[in-house]
């Protein structure tokens, strides 16, 4: 019997020796997007996993996967919810199968300037809906930022009545869609990926982007004239999958909360500083830059506005009233 407790004991010891030693291993964090490293999501996650590791030293090891190295834009929220990768950073556009809440930041002329955005995604309608999708399994952590959107074809597009008829490139977004359609523009669904041949060969006439995607895609090669609208938003959610973000210890969340707090203020710096350097290139090259009046962008709002109403039921109208209310106010 004796022997038996001892040889007991020591298997005992033995089976939790590797859990013991597992432990103190770092808990690795893979998080995968599908831009380069020099763009401002890129930016971000190397500042995330920099501070991460900085404060959780021998805690987290944070791996950074850029230029769909892992996982592009369809597999990858995918992946997130199988626990293959914890971290990503989508534009807003790719939730719209998981919440319809989230399709208030693809609505047209909702805000003014970047400081209204942030003063809505501040508040508590924007706060709560970073949990809107956790009973799907997503979390969403922090807002990242892109910019607002521009207009460009081959042709000025002043007034409403100039984009008849031209097929406009658009994410995969219903709003988007019924954007263009308010305007009697032929909307087409493609991948960012895909766009700058789709321009050059004709397929689509037309796109609407931020400058910094617009200059480095090149699509002033292709294009002839842009129209600086600020229409629209484009923008991102780091969302992590929400099992494993709340099985986490309260130390782990508490340092990775910080870091992606120091990350989001690297990304939105670097998105508005590049904007602001694409938009100088653009004018500097063989494309033109046209300036909306008060009265032409006007025009512009009263033409998209029904889609508004078409989504509202969807969305929310509290959603909608009370990003309205801070979208203007700035």
């Amino acid at each position: 019997m004796r022997r038996f407790w001892i040889w007991a004991a020591a298997a005992a010891a033995f089976a939790f020796a590797p859990v013991a030693a597992s432990a103190q291993q770092p808990i690795i964090i893979k998080f995968s997007h599908v831009v380069a490293d020099a763009t401002p999501k890129g930016q971000a996650a190397i500042k995330f996993k920099e501070v991460a590791e900085q404060l959780l030293p021998g805690k987290v090891k944070v791996e950074v996967y850029p230029n769909s190295q892992l996982f592009g834009d369809a597999k990858e929220v995918e992946a997130l919810l199988l626990g293959d990768v914890h971290f990503i950073a989508p534009s807003l556009s790719k939730f719209e199968k998981f919440t319809k809440v989230l399709q208030v930041y693809d609505l047209p002329f909702l805000f003014a300037d970047m400081q209204a955005v942030d003063k809505f995604q501040d508040g508590k309608v924007g706060q709560d809906m970073l949990k809107s999708m956790e009973k799907k399994g997503l979390l969403g952590l922090n807002y990242w930022h892109n910019g607002l959107k521009q207009l460009s074809a081959n042709k000025p597009l002043l007034a409403p009545e100039d984009a008849k008829g031209v097929k406009f490139r658009v994410q995969s977004s219903d709003v988007l869609v019924s954007q263009f359609q308010a305007v009697n523009a032929n909307p087409q669904k493609l991948a960012f990926s895909e766009v700058y041949q789709a321009l050059q060969t004709g397929a689509v006439d037309g796109q609407e982007n931020t400058w910094s995607n617009a200059y480095s895609q090149k699509y002033q090669e292709v294009q002839s004239d842009f129209t600086e609208s600020n229409h629209g938003l484009l923008d991102y959610m780091v969302v992590t999958n929400a099992k494993w973000w709340n099985g986490l210890s309260p130390e782990i969340r508490e340092g990775l909360t910080k870091a992606m707090k120091e990350a989001t203020a690297v990304n939105n710096k670097v998105a508005d500083d590049l904007n602001k350097e694409a938009k100088g290139k653009i004018a500097a090259s063989k494309a033109k830059i046209h300036q909306l009046t008060p009265e032409q962008r006007k025009k512009w709002q009263q033409a998209m506005e029904p889609v508004w109403k078409k989504f509202e039921k969807e969305i929310g109208p509290d959603v909608i009233d009370a990003a309205q209310k801070v979208g203007n106010s700035s």
